[in-house]
């Protein structure tokens, strides 16, 4: 496995790969990996013949200084994982690589990043979508992966790479998780043990909304009403957000739903009342199948 940290020996890399008639793929990271990241490594191996991780905690995309500060780094442990999994090679840009002259230029899709994280979080995707870009220009990638635990990310993404006429394919790969439900993700670590335990309630609200439709139940408000009040028994959280979209376009659902619709979830949590763990934004979805 090669360890790459400038942008001109991946270029030259890939470049060659190309050359020689080798598929490519991406798999963007921020590192903390961990299972769920593995099964897109999985995912790429399956649709490319070679495999680039990329590990970059992107400064651009937060929002919260501390929680830029906050997120956790584990490098060592990464390119273990990384090896673990046979990936190819691992590209880890420091800021100045990728931001050599600051921000000043970015790419802003518009519209659909607007709702759901794009409310509470300004410049995220804003963030997202240019470091994104400097991460395709760098790996020349044939196929990139993103997680559909962040659907709007990678709906955002999707509508980037079509504008722009990158000429990517854009795979999403399953959400893993724990098994009492629980979506992995690097922020997991943040919880308490209070928190862990009330952090259910988001797999269990999309469940819930599953069921009451299969039931028979189509209005948006009673669904609605319904996921509010199963979140709220995180006494922990406050609800950022729990809403019913169009999976492509993230256009707010009818009055009553027909068809496939995104039930997106983020929850903020505190940290325990004894001061164990700290505060962390969690995010969730799951596209109910309406019949």
């Amino acid at each position: 496995m090669q360890v790459i940290s400038t942008r001109a020996e991946l270029q030259a890399w890939s470049d060659a790969e190309r050359a020689a008639g080798r598929r490519v793929a991406l798999v963007p990271t921020m590192g903390a990996l961990h299972a769920g990241h593995l099964s897109l490594v999985e995912t790429a191996r399956a649709h490319a013949d070679q495999v680039v991780v990329s590990i970059f905690v992107n400064p651009t995309q937060f929002n919260d200084p501390k929680d830029f500060e906050g997120y956790p780094r584990v490098m060592e442990d990464d390119l273990a994982a990384c090896r673990a999994a046979g990936v190819d090679v691992v590209w880890t840009p420091q800021v100045e690589e990728l931001y050599p002259d600051g921000a000043p230029v970015w790419v802003d899709v518009e519209e659909i990043s607007e709702p759901l994280c794009g409310q509470n979080r300004p410049g995220h995707f804003r963030g997202v979508t240019t470091v994104v870009t400097k991460l395709f220009l760098a790996a020349r990638p044939h196929v990139a992966v993103f997680g559909q635990k962040d659907w709007q990310q990678l709906a955002v993404i999707r509508r980037m790479t079509e504008a722009l006429g990158f000429g990517i394919e854009i795979l999403g790969g399953e959400t893993v998780r724990e098994s009492d439900g629980l979506a992995l993700s690097s922020r997991n670590v943040h919880l308490g043990p209070v928190g862990r335990k009330q952090a259910l309630r988001i797999s269990e609200s999309l469940s819930l909304a599953q069921q009451r439709i299969d039931d028979g139940e189509r209005s948006h408000a009673v669904l609605c009403e319904a996921v509010i009040k199963k979140l709220g028994e995180a006494t922990q959280a406050r609800v950022d957000y729990a809403e019913f979209r169009d999976p492509t376009t993230l256009e707010l659902a009818g009055e009553n739903l027909q068809g496939p619709t995104l039930l997106a979830i983020a929850l903020q949590f505190d940290a325990d009342p004894d001061g164990q763990g700290a505060e962390v934004r969690l995010i969730d979805n799951r596209v109910l199948a309406v019949r």
